[in-house]
């Protein structure tokens, strides 16, 4: 008799746990476009890559291979940007590429510009804005002294707050920012939300 139920037993356990792979494979499915559509509108966590930031992001680059978390702020991310802003961007150079960089400048603002920009200054057209890596060493950041004024359409996100390393943990005070580059700054025409 015991024999009998024996095969029952065998077949029934890979059926019950082909049943619960299946549903969780169906769980896992069904949050894949909920999570694409949070990264792509809402926000993300941010891995920062290189020097170009240094030192206000990636502080110890020098000193380790260790990067920078930061939370990258997309829900309306080219509504009120501010100079001093930290922005997340598809790079004109490569659009493959999401570039990190601080804005300078606004539309209707003068920045005199670094080689090898082609141009001792330049004009910010509207619906653009100057973005810089904050190294002093240019020859470590591409930015709009090498590619001119970015469409703010290029613009993805706002760097909005460190969360690694717990040094840095908190919100990203961009008010605070100095820049080193020369800016005459300009109010464009029918802007009010501009600084």
């Amino acid at each position: 008799m015991a024999s009998r139920f024996l095969p029952k037993l065998r077949s029934s356990r890979p059926r019950g746990f082909f049943r619960e792979f299946n549903y969780t494979l169906f769980t896992i499915a069904t949050w894949i476009p909920a999570v694409i559509f949070f990264n792509g509108h809402v926000g993300e966590v941010t891995w920062i890559n290189g020097s170009s930031m240094y030192p206000f992001l990636n502080s110890s680059y020098d000193e380790s291979l260790e990067k920078d978390v930061c939370w990258t702020n997309k829900w309306s991310p080219i509504t009120g940007l501010r100079r001093g802003m930290i922005v997340s961007f598809r790079s004109p150079s490569n659009p493959e590429t999401v570039s990190i960089k601080r804005i300078i400048a606004v539309e209707g603002d003068l920045v005199f510009t670094r080689a090898p920009y082609p141009l001792p200054t330049v004009r910010i057209p509207v619906n653009h804005v100057w973005v810089e890596g904050d190294n002093k060493d240019t020859n470590k950041t591409l930015d709009s002294n090498t590619y001119g004024p970015i469409p703010v359409s290029l613009i993805q996100g706002k760097v909005t707050h460190v969360l690694w390393p717990w040094k840095s943990f908190g919100p990203i005070r961009w008010q605070e920012f100095r820049s080193r580059a020369r800016v005459i700054k300009g109010r464009p025409e029918n802007a009010p939300g501009w600084d």
